[in-house]
């Protein structure tokens, strides 16, 4: 990390918002850096006075439409581009819209399992700065790259994956092309050295990398832990990049993919209670995972969706619920409410309820003992629930397959 020290050191510098990123940002300030000046700031753009400093820290969460600055600025930076200034040659960054948690934790377990040490960070868990002091040449980063962290990035990773392309993050980016270059910001930098892997869903992308378009007919049929054909479809993304980039053993990789137990919230079968089998997909937050998950549970009963309105469209879900009247749906929350008042009763077996309590409680009533409860929402937890994890922990509680977390 001596790049980033040289850099760094000395220098005056804001650290603008202090979550989970600002917090490791100026740990490592502190450690290795000796700034001249470290100052935190949470707030709006006209609070940030770049004149007084060096450098500053964005967080991913600082919006840029509203209060983030120009492209042009090279003071404003961020931990993610920095360790990309240094470590980008071995680093593994994958977006998406779906499906990139899973991925990148498949991959790093691959990866890890044939010998090859990697550390699994980012948007996923911890900052990149938690492993800046592990990192050595021979270590690899995979790097969950949100939409927020690609957005202004400068540097590039080696190894790039855009899995998929849906509509969210629309009250961020208004509109789809925006959002769709925010995500393009983890190739914009990449040269004709590097390496570009494409799932089927994104639209044409124009980069100096070598790009592999990957479709789900490539998909190994291998038997998996997880359930769902797009799981298969992910884990062709990893195979592909563990054993023809990094020459891991094939059979290793095979192995762990196939023992890979998915991750929490992520179509999580938490057990059974009553005769009836609950699956946690709180992940889900646009219509296509919500259908992907139905489609990916042999017994699915009945799926709770809602949450926050975030404008999107829900056509292609609404016409899915028409054309599959033998599931019972349960709609909670604004956007709940929305998906009942387009459909006008055109599907028979809908239930609205108030929230997340209500509508468990009526999945109970109206689901048949062999059959399962999917919470899938199609929707974001913010306004209701601090993120979707609490949300999915609630759903446990409620299902009564989870005891309620004792208070201190």
């Amino acid at each position: 990390m001596e790049e980033t020290i040289n850099k760094l050191k000395g220098k005056k510098i804001l650290i603008w918002g202090y979550g989970r990123e600002g917090k490791s940002t100026e740990r490592v300030l502190r450690k290795y850096c000796q700034p001249a000046a470290l100052d935190i700031y949470e707030g709006p753009r006209e609070g940030v006075h770049e004149e007084n400093y060096d450098w500053v820290f964005v967080s991913p969460g600082i919006p840029f439409e509203e209060d983030a600055p120009d492209f042009g600025n090279r003071k404003f930076t961020s931990q993610t581009e920095l360790f990309l200034e240094e470590y980008g040659s071995q680093t593994v960054g994958i977006t998406g819209t779906k499906g990139k948690s899973t991925t990148s934790s498949m991959l790093a377990a691959a990866l890890n399992e044939a010998g090859r040490t990697a550390f699994l960070m980012g948007n996923i868990g911890l900052p990149c700065f938690a492993f800046i002091d592990r990192m050595t040449p021979e270590t690899t980063a995979v790097f969950e790259l949100s939409c927020h962290q690609c957005q202004r990035l400068q540097a590039d990773p080696h190894v790039a994956v855009f899995l998929d392309l849906y509509e969210d993050h629309l009250d961020r980016y208004h509109t789809m092309d925006h959002y769709f270059d925010a995500k393009l910001g983890i190739t914009k930098h990449q040269t004709e050295d590097d390496l570009l892997f494409v799932g089927a869903d994104v639209p044409k992308i124009t980069t100096r990398a070598k790009q592999s378009r990957i479709t789900p007919d490539m998909a190994p049929q291998v038997p998996m832990r997880i359930p769902g054909a797009h799981n298969l479809y992910n884990a062709e993304f990893v195979r592909k990049i563990a054993v023809d980039v990094f020459g891991a053993d094939a059979s290793k990789v095979e192995h762990a993919i196939e023992n890979f137990p998915g991750l929490p919230h992520r179509l999580q079968y938490c057990g059974e209670k009553d005769g009836i089998a609950y699956i946690d997909d709180s992940i889900s937050t646009i219509p296509e995972a919500a259908m992907r998950a139905v489609r990916s549970v042999p017994n699915a009963g009945t799926l709770i969706l809602g949450g926050m309105d975030r404008g999107i469209e829900y056509d292609a879900l609404e016409e899915f619920m028409r054309q599959h009247p033998e599931y019972t749906y349960v709609l909670c929350y604004a956007s709940g409410a929305r998906i009942a008042k387009e459909l006008s009763g055109s599907v028979p077996g809908i239930y609205l309820e108030e929230d997340l309590a209500g509508a468990v409680a009526r999945a109970k009533e109206v689901t048949p003992k062999g059959k399962a409860v999917i919470l899938s929402p199609a929707a974001a937890s913010y306004g209701y629930f601090k993120n979707f994890e609490e949300r999915g922990d609630a759903f446990q509680v409620l299902a009564g397959v989870r005891e309620p977390e004792k208070k201190a």
